[in-house]
């Protein structure tokens, strides 16, 4: 027997229809839900946009709001404190989500950041640059950030890669954009659509799908994505020409002087000799193949003793659990570093976490209240009339959450809430799930502008103006999105 899938957040929630003892109840029938339903997102925007409202508080205060307006009772949104018995749709959709993403995230995080230190990022890339020559520059650029960006975060993909970027560019005389572009590519399509990362991690979560279905597929629809923005990149680059940002060469070169002394203070002396490169591709390697068996191990082995280890280290717990401890010893005390700084440098790369892991908490209990409320039901039955399919729907849903409010994580968990219902009815196998997923990753990337972080991290670290970034960035991730949309709609047709 395969290892559990992560759990349906919302399926903690009451499976009732909501009760009429609600506090705000203002509707009745599917109309009234399905207004509720607008009300709840275009509130969740406002919030969001207009009032700078941290998401979090922005996702939570909409699913108290959406749960009351649709007839939950005060109890079953909090429980009481008279009635231990009493199910909590706050509690429950916050806790069945976070029960698994934040153990997944934890680790994953702490894994990028032993690779960040250790210098794998910087091996990575040179090696790759002296594989394929000067003139092959740019794919070297895009495959480092594609290998680099499966287990760090976005913004310190950038971080830590960008002087690499900027020595490229200013050895070869080009647009840096021929450089910046194809790494951009690979760090966002990891961050989109690969697992460790919180996105499709949460969606996993939320649509009850097991993690190996999510990486065969974000490998399967994010390479043909990465292709063509390697494509557009190469296009772009020969028609904009952006010099090497001067002063951003000198704060990176500040800052790497900064964190080198950071990490002398904390005990961690670089070494002179570069990690091998063999071991910095074991290490990312090992957790997705561990992960992967797993999930196949149903399909190729029957039930045996063989069957039942191959589960157990492939259990995404397990699988990055070992990792790491590869990481510390091959990257860490292999190479001097005293327990001290191990524990310095992993304590210190979950400081950025704690925000992400309550946006995706929130994201949990607005599927939790959507569906105790009825209103999950409410927005099923409307979406099978139009008669879209699903994963039309996904993607559709999540490019017009991004577009307008900028964050992909908040794209990602508030679609998975609304969608949630649409999948369970069905009969839908895990590929096709996960497929759907992709979708939803694809749509909350798309067109990427000035309500993003990350536009504005692009056009600092790499100095593009506002206008050609427009141009560049914000092309390249919609051409990201709808590449890896369109593969997976296709191949949504033969799972």
């Amino acid at each position: 027997m395969s290892h559990p899938s992560l759990p349906l957040a919302a399926d903690a929630a009451a499976e009732t229809p909501p009760h009429t003892g609600g506090l705000l109840l203002l509707v009745d029938g599917t109309a009234g839900l399905l207004t509720v339903a607008a009300l709840g997102i275009a509130l969740l925007l406002f919030l969001i946009i207009k009032v700078r409202l941290q998401p979090f508080v922005a996702l939570l205060g909409v699913s108290i709001a959406v749960g009351l307006m649709a007839g939950l009772s005060v109890t079953e949104l909090f429980g009481t404190v008279q009635r231990s018995d009493a199910v909590s749709t706050i509690e429950s959709g916050m806790g069945g989500i976070l029960g698994h993403v934040a153990i997944i995230i934890g680790l994953g995080t702490m894994l990028g950041a032993i690779l960040e230190v250790s210098g794998g990022a910087a091996v990575l890339a040179s090696r790759l640059l002296g594989l394929f020559g000067e003139k092959r520059a740019p794919l070297a650029m895009g495959l480092t950030g594609l290998i680099f960006g499966i287990p760090v975060f976005f913004d310190v993909g950038i971080f830590v890669l960008a002087p690499i970027v900027y020595a490229a560019a200013k050895r070869s005389g080009k647009s840096i954009l021929l450089y910046c572009l194809p790494l951009l590519a690979g760090l966002s399509v990891t961050h989109a659509f690969l697992p460790p990362h919180p996105g499709p991690v949460a969606a996993a979560g939320l649509l009850d799908v097991d993690l190996g279905w999510v990486i065969l597929m974000g490998v399967v629809t994010g390479l043909p994505a990465v292709v063509a923005a390697w494509v557009y990149s190469a296009w772009i680059g020969r028609r904009i020409f952006v010099a090497v940002p001067q002063d951003m060469v000198e704060a990176a070169e500040e800052s790497r002087r900064a964190v080198l002394d950071e990490q002398r203070a904390a005990g961690v002396e670089p070494r002179e000799t570069p990690v091998p490169l063999g071991t910095v591709l074991g290490i990312i390697g090992t957790p997705l193949l561990l992960i992967l068996a797993s999930t196949f191990s149903s399909i190729a082995l029957e039930e045996s003793t063989l069957r039942s280890v191959v589960e157990f280290f492939g259990h995404p717990f397990v699988a990055l659990t070992i990792a790491l401890f590869m990481a510390y010893y091959l990257l860490g005390i292999r190479r001097g570093w005293s327990r001290k700084s191990l524990e310095t440098v992993s304590t210190a790369s979950l400081k950025p976490v704690g925000n992400i892991l309550l946006v995706v908490g929130a994201g949990g209990v607005f599927g939790a209240v959507l569906k105790g409320s009825g209103v999950a039901q409410a927005l099923s039955d409307t979406f099978n009339d139009v008669g879209l399919p699903v994963i039309v729907l996904s993607y559709l849903i999540s490019v017009v959450l991004r577009v307008a409010q900028g964050s992909a994580t908040v794209a990602i968990v508030t679609t998975a809430g609304i969608v949630a219902p649409l999948l369970s009815e069905g009969d839908h196998s895990q590929a096709f799930v996960a497929l759907v997923i992709m979708a939803i990753s694809a749509g909350s990337i798309f067109a990427s502008h000035v309500n993003d972080g990350g536009f504005w991290m692009v056009a600092k670290y790499f100095g593009i103006s506002e206008r050609d970034t427009l141009k560049t960035w914000t092309v390249l991730e919609s051409v990201l999105s709808v590449a890896g949309f369109a593969v997976a709609a296709v191949l949504s047709l033969f799972v």
